[in-house]
Formats: structure tokens, C-alpha cells, sequence
């Protein structure tokens, strides 16, 4: 089974990216970030022609989460992330899928720091990590897939170089400290469990030609619960989607079990 995760920037405008993605990769298990757009505006007859069943929670013009399962109709668990009954913002979404447990969540980017947008990052991901722990208690195989707006690391293994990025809210001790957190409970992080060192990012911004130098971070991440840790077996970025005509700045990453 291939699960994967893509900020898609903007549902409306890349439609046609998505489709021919579907097409030509095949995932079974997709999780979709900032659609940018409502619910009614969501193409789910286009997605059920490409045979994928179709959950999502949209949110105009911002924001906006999805999850796909092919040839099967995600069942909703939950529409919001617990802990905050004012966070209306569509940036959570959980569903069974072909017997697991399925996350797809748009943590808040954070910029500027220090401030507002900032402190509400920092509490959404120590929201996270604390539904993230409940999950595990289930013993459930869950996945936790999305643009989670944090770069673990100054490795190169996880950002191109640092040196612009100092101040961003993607780098700062706090997200990075939570991050550390889910992984200490108990989550595997796909990519680095088979590419420990290897340079596999995610985001490459549209600003001073960063991506045909290759100036990219890892901030897309899939976290599996013990269960289907011990099932994985490859994980990846399908880098060339980023190159493709109207791209969205994220890649897909993806994951394989069994």
C-alpha cells in the first residue's frame, strides 16, 4: 500500500496536476494540504472519475484538508484537532481508511516570529503532540501525514543551507522541540527510517530561483504508529512533480508498507 502527502496550493488551480499525479503514481492513500478553497468547490467528481473516494474540509481561500483512498470512501473519525473548541480553521482532518487510522493536517506556519501567528503555531503543535500521544495509546496503525511547517534539523540531510532561514518560524526551537516530542513518543518518521542522511525535500520556495538550484527544505512529513512502523518498506519524494508546468511548491512524499 502507497500512502502519500502533498500541499497541493490550491485545489482550484491545480486540479489538473493532481489528476495526472493520480494517474501516473497510483497512490492508495492521499492526504492533501491547503486547498484554498470551500467545501462546494471541491472537485470530487473529477477525483471519483480518477477512482478515489474523496474526504475533505475546505475553507476559502485558506487552509483546507483532504484525504483520498482509492477504490474506497474514507469513513470521518473527526473534523478538528481537540483541544481548542474556538480554532476554526480547516487544518485537521481524521478518517478510517482500509483499517487504519489517517491524519491529514496543515500545522500553522508561524511567520513572522517572534509574535501572534507564532505563538498560535506553537500551540496547535503542542495540541498536536498531545491527540498524537492518544493515538498511539490506541495501538491503532495510524499514519500522521501533512505539511507540518517545521524543518527538523540544520542537517543538509533537511534544508539546502540555513543561512536565510534563521528567523523563519520553520526553524525555530520550539516546533523543532515538539517534533523531537512525537518522535520520542513513539512515531517513525518514514523518510528518515530508510534515508537517514539522504537530502529528500519537499518544499522549494517560488522566490530566488530556489528550485532549479535545489534550495529546498523538508517540512512534509508522514509519522507511523508502531504497527505500521514495522511494515514500511520504501518512502520517497516524487521530486519531478515539482517541475512540473503550474506546480504547487511542495513534492509529494510518499510511503510504501508490507
Amino acid at each position: 500500500m502507497k500512502i502519500a502527502s502533498w500541499n497541493i496550493n490550491g485545489i482550484r488551480a491545480r486540479e489538473p496536476q493532481l489528476l495526472r499525479w493520480l494517474a501516473e503514481y497510483a497512490p492508495d492513500v492521499v492526504c492533501l494540504q491547503e486547498l484554498k478553497a470551500p467545501d462546494d468547490a471541491f472537485p470530487e467528481d473529477a477525483i471519483n472519475k480518477a477512482g478515489y473516494g474523496a474526504l475533505w474540509r475546505g475553507q476559502k481561500a485558506w487552509n483546507g484538508v483532504a484525504i483520498l483512498a482509492r477504490d474506497a470512501q474514507p469513513i470521518e473519525i473527526r473534523r478538528e484537532l481537540p483541544g481548542d473548541p474556538a480554532d476554526a480553521e480547516a487544518r485537521y482532518l481524521e478518517a478510517a481508511v482500509e483499517g487504519m487510522i489517517v491524519v491529514s493536517l496543515y500545522l500553522p506556519n508561524g511567520n513572522p516570529q517572534p509574535g501572534p501567528k507564532f505563538d498560535k503555531k506553537n500551540r496547535w503543535f503542542d495540541r498536536m503532540v498531545r491527540h498524537a500521544a492518544s493515538l498511539l495509546d490506541t495501538d491503532l496503525p495510524v499514519v500522521l501525514a501533512g505539511d507540518w511547517n517545521v524543518v527538523p534539523t540544520d542537517a543538509v540531510a533537511d534544508i539546502y543551507d540555513t543561512r536565510s532561514w534563521l528567523k523563519d518560524a520553520l526553524l525555530q526551537p520550539e516546533p523543532r522541540a515538539a517534533w523531537q516530542t512525537l518522535l520520542e513518543q513513539g512515531w517513525t518518521d518514514a523518510i528518515r527510517a530508510l534515508h537517514p542522511d539522504a537530502p529528500l525535500y519537499t518544499f522549494w520556495d517560488y522566490l530566488r530561483n530556489r528550485w532549479p538550484r535545489d534550495a529546498g527544505l523538508r517540512i512534509d512529513h508522514l509519522l507511523l504508529s508502531r504497527p505500521l512502523a514495522d511494515t514500511l518498506s520504501a518512502s520517497g519524494v516524487d521530486k519531478e512533480v515539482r517541475g512540473w508546468e503550474h506546480a504547487s511548491d511542495h513534492a509529494p512524499v510518499w510511503l510504501t508498507l508490507g
